[in-house]
């Protein structure tokens, strides 16, 4: 598996495990780590304004302390997209998205970024403003004109697998939400299926396998026994012969597993990482950039081999 460049990094496949610490520019994320206030704007300040202003802040105060812990790649969404949630129209996700990325790429030059987008419109101006990557939940299904963004820019994109739906949630409080009507006939080799048929679309547009990385989509359209089963059976995905993602950070299959609310996920979200990275996960996506850090450390030295 070739090495993915961007400028002058680059990503060696199966030397170590890259961390990707998550900037969540919204209010309602379902990790409660929402960068954004509840809107309650006061009557005299527009709610646009106070998003952008309060966003920026927070966003770079939250990155300074993933650059810190070592974290490789920072991750910036305005949409949320927990179970149940509602899509974000353009001009919102992009008054929350475009001037953090342009003030994180001004005081981290160095470091990678990524947008968590579906929409080509967000994307190019994304990558206009300094991100490199482009995170997808929806895998280029969503909005078709992505894949030819992705293709001219040359830039990587994160292909994720999603049957998410808002009539398959199921709401329990504290734990938040999680999906429980999603079937699948066979589930590793229906997720295979699935990613693979992005991956046509993204090659269909130009884009090279070197710039393609899968997700799982671990908490995306799956029941909690089957997030267990994908991190379980990770490397299955990975002999698809991509780099991959995997996400559980926080996550509700963890929340139900262990009966905890989403501040107090951080050991089950560690023995995902730990897991996942023994079953061949190169990028790990997490909001606690700092214990992950160590958790990621500390696996590799136990399954990686030493690269000379």
């Amino acid at each position: 598996m070739k090495p993915l460049r961007i400028g002058k990094h680059v990503l060696a496949w199966g030397a170590r495990t890259y961390v990707m610490g998550i900037l969540n520019v919204t209010p309602d994320s379902f990790s409660g780590d929402g960068l954004l206030a509840p809107p309650s704007a006061p009557p005299h300040l527009p709610k646009a304004k106070m998003e952008r202003g309060a966003g920026i802040e927070a966003a770079l105060e939250q990155a300074r302390g993933f650059v810190a812990a070592g974290v490789d790649l920072l991750d910036v969404g305005g949409e949320s997209t927990r179970p149940g949630s509602q899509p974000l129209d353009l001009e919102q996700e992009r008054l929350r998205v475009i001037p953090v990325i342009k003030a994180l790429r001004k005081e981290f030059p160095d470091t990678l970024i990524s947008v968590d987008t579906y929409k080509a419109v967000i994307a190019q101006e994304a990558l206009d403003a300094g991100a490199q990557i482009v995170n997808d939940v929806w895998a280029l299904r969503a909005d078709p004109k992505l894949r030819e963004v992705v293709a001219k820019a040359k830039c990587p994109v994160i292909l994720m697998h999603n049957r998410s739906s808002p009539a398959s949630v199921e709401v329990r409080a504290q734990l938040g939400n999680a999906y429980i009507g999603a079937e699948y006939q066979n589930l590793v080799e229906d997720v295979k299926r699935e990613l693979m048929e992005s991956v046509t679309l993204a090659q269909g547009a130009g884009v090279p396998d070197e710039h393609i990385i899968l997700d799982p989509g671990v908490g995306f359209g799956k029941k909690v026994e089957q997030n267990l089963e994908l991190i379980n059976r990770l490397a299955e995905i990975r002999l698809l012969g991509f780099p991959v993602l995997l996400g559980p950070s926080r996550k509700s299959f963890i929340g139900y597993t262990l009966d905890l609310p989403p501040d107090q996920r951080v050991e089950g979200t560690a023995a995902a990482v730990a897991v996942g990275i023994t079953r061949g996960a190169d990028i790990v996506r997490v909001h606690d950039v700092g214990p992950m850090m160590r958790v990621v450390r500390m696996t590799d030295a136990l399954v990686r081999k030493k690269h000379s």
